[in-house]
């Protein structure tokens, strides 16, 4: 197990719903029945399980692969949010990873994060319909790529907004890049599968407004892109 300097006394039993009782919540935006809101006496925390999905899960949902703890799904997800909060980007701060050996060839997973205050996936949130806010999605979105990060699951339910602020969530095997320049296929994959989440989660818009309002987007992005400023000074707040 992996914890975060000041929560060395976590143990196995936090990663149990069970043990929280009534203090855990099940996650229902995303969740996909693996998450749990935690209200725990050291703040709100957040609970999820690592679960296969597709023609896979039918065999194991939870169950994958050993080939060494670092390489295992809660560890890698756990240093990269270390990696990406040293960077000053606006992801949740992580708690804790657990890894259970369930045999010599298989184990499960899990992790545990701070829940960002008063936050809200971005389909959900009052604002949604917003142009100022969907310019910062985009600047967000840009300032991680700037940064290297591949979100290879960069949905709107993924983006979360807090006051003023936006936040990328849900890092299982995503990456930083380290050759930032060249080649930014991975950029554009990002972004078609976004708006494909889009299309999908927007649904009670106009069609022609989804459009426009991804075009906002996009012109967020594209400017701190051409600004070349790798920080939130980027006019991330406009």
């Amino acid at each position: 197990m992996l914890c975060a300097i000041g929560y060395e006394d976590v143990d196995e039993r936090w990663f149990s719903p069970a043990y929280w009782g009534d203090k855990a919540v099940p996650v229902s935006a995303g969740g996909r029945g693996s998450a749990w809101f935690i209200r725990s006496a050291r703040g709100q925390l957040v609970l999820r399980y690592y679960r296969r999905g597709g023609l896979v899960a039918r065999l194991s949902e939870r169950r994958y692969l050993f080939t060494g703890y670092e390489r295992t799904r809660s560890f890698l997800e756990f240093r990269l949010l270390n990696e990406l909060t040293n960077k000053g980007l606006p992801v949740p701060q992580p708690v804790a990873a657990l890894v259970v050996r369930q045999s010599k060839v298989s184990y499960e997973a899990a992790i545990i994060i701070e829940r960002i205050e008063g936050a809200q996936p971005l389909p959900e949130h009052s604002a949604m319909n917003d142009e100022a806010l969907w310019r910062r999605v985009g600047q967000t979105i840009a300032w991680f790529h700037r940064e290297g990060l591949d979100h290879v699951d960069l949905n709107c339910d993924n983006i979360l907004v807090s006051g003023d602020r936006v936040f990328l969530i849900d890092f299982d095997r995503c990456r930083l890049r380290r050759e930032t320049l060249g080649s930014a296929n991975w950029k554009e994959s990002n972004l078609k599968r976004l708006r494909r989440s889009v299309d999908k989660r927007f649904g009670q818009l106009e069609p022609c407004r989804i459009d426009f309002l991804w075009q906002v987007l996009l012109a967020g992005y594209q400017g701190v892109t051409a600004c070349g400023n790798t920080s939130s000074k980027c006019d991330m707040k406009s």
